[in-house]
């Protein structure tokens, strides 16, 4: 019998749901009171109308969240390879046919009901599900086989430079999840730093060519990566090249230690996008050091209830899987926060949970829900298992010998990563 009671009741990781709620009362809060200006400019000064938007946000939010922590991750596991497929179809429609916003065609609009969608944001659920689907198969007694890599550059790589097309920040950020996924899976030390100076020496190779080829600028958005580095290391001597962040900085500083207060915000009428790329400056401007501290403090929390899922998963793919997602948050964050005090040069990715926008909030709800999934089987009692899953057998392999592996790649390739 259907019990709805046990579908809506927070299951998994309770510190976790605590920090969950945490992100979303900050969003609404820094939402409503950073889009004043957006509200006067687009809706005629109805500045309750982004309130209510984002409160619908949360309320999706909170729907998928507890829609998803109560799928097994064997489902997700056995549709790993599905959802990474239709992410690379989802950017190959962005990349031709897609929608142009904020300069960039990273956006495709859904015919009939007018949705616009990210499909960047369902490659980076779908990278870190089959890379850990890869993983997982790939694993031996003492280590991972070398073939992992391999499989992961055959398969996840053409996903990452699709998006590294439209999108080198994103790109980047997850094939460092990747490496890291590959280092907790226990690739060989030597493979993983040789595999980490090649994506140094590539990322090297891109900048290279962005400043000595005028040709290579007009593939992708090189020349944009090529305007923010300058304006990165020339410290605000360019004159206006350096606007957003020296904007940003203004707001920091503004906020000195407690802050001006919540809504008074002044920078939030200078920055493009106080809502979204710049706004934990907008929180630390409002709340000060103290405010941009508890919300560096939830992520921090993130980070560490992560490691405690990781440590208690009893299988491969859901430790893996655990800690691509919570990395991914976890990075996601540090960079935001990091262009916003001028750590980092400009890059557009938004504050998870925190910042407006439809598409980051509802895959990062996916997120948070996989991991309260893989704690909620793991950390409440014995693996629970949907009825009858003991016959479906739709669960990760055992560790693998060397012999299985080359017998995996004769016999069982088609049938996996076909």
């Amino acid at each position: 019998m259907f019990d709805w009671k046990d579908k809506i009741r927070f299951k998994g990781d309770k510190v976790l749901w605590y920090v969950i709620i945490g992100l979303m009362i900050a969003s609404v809060m820094v939402v409503y009171s950073s889009t004043g200006r957006l509200a006067y400019r687009v809706k005629d000064g109805n500045t309750s109308f982004y309130l209510m938007k984002q409160l619908f946000l949360m309320v999706g939010c909170f729907v998928v969240i507890l829609g998803l922590q109560s799928v097994h991750y064997k489902y997700l596991f056995k549709f790993s390879k599905v959802i990474l497929g239709m992410a690379f179809i989802f950017l190959l429609w962005a990349k031709f046919a897609g929608t142009n916003l904020n300069d960039a065609d990273r956006w495709i609009t859904i015919p009939l009901i007018g949705f616009t969608f990210q499909p960047s944001e369902l490659a980076k659920i779908g990278i870190i599900l089959y890379t850990a689907r890869i993983i997982t198969y790939y694993q031996m007694d003492r280590n991972c086989s070398d073939e992992a890599l391999k499989s992961v550059l055959l398969y996840v790589g053409p996903v990452i430079f699709m998006i590294f097309l439209d999108n080198f920040s994103t790109s980047l950020l997850m094939g460092l999840i990747c490496m890291t996924m590959l280092f907790v899976g226990r690739l060989r030390l030597r493979l993983m730093a040789m595999s980490v100076g090649a994506l140094i020496g590539v990322v090297g190779m891109i900048l290279l060519l962005a400043f000595t080829v005028p040709q290579f600028e007009k593939i992708g958005r090189v020349a944009t990566i090529k305007g923010r580095v300058t304006e990165f290391f020339a410290g605000g001597q360019r004159e206006g090249y350096s606007y957003q962040s020296d904007q940003a900085k203004i707001a920091v500083a503004k906020g000195g230690f407690l802050g001006v207060g919540p809504g008074n915000s002044e920078q939030r009428n200078f920055l493009p996008h106080p809502y979204s790329d710049f706004i934990f400056a907008i929180i630390i401007e409002e709340y000060g050091l103290v405010g941009g501290g508890v919300i560096l403090l939830l992520y921090l929390t993130v980070l560490f209830r992560v490691g405690v899922i990781v440590r208690r998963c009893t299988r491969t793919f859901p430790a893996l899987l655990v800690t691509g997602l919570g990395l991914s948050i976890v990075f996601q964050a540090f960079v935001n926060m990091g262009v916003c005090v001028g750590i980092f040069p400009v890059t557009g990715q938004p504050l998870p949970l925190v910042s407006m926008g439809g598409t980051s909030l509802l895959f990062t709800s996916a997120a948070f829900g996989m991991i309260l999934s893989v704690s909620h089987t793991f950390m409440e009692g014995a693996e629970i298992l949907d009825d009858g899953a003991e016959d479906e057998e739709e669960e990760e392999p055992e560790a693998a010998t060397e012999e299985s592996v080359e017998g995996f790649e004769l016999e069982e390739q088609e049938r996996y990563f076909s």
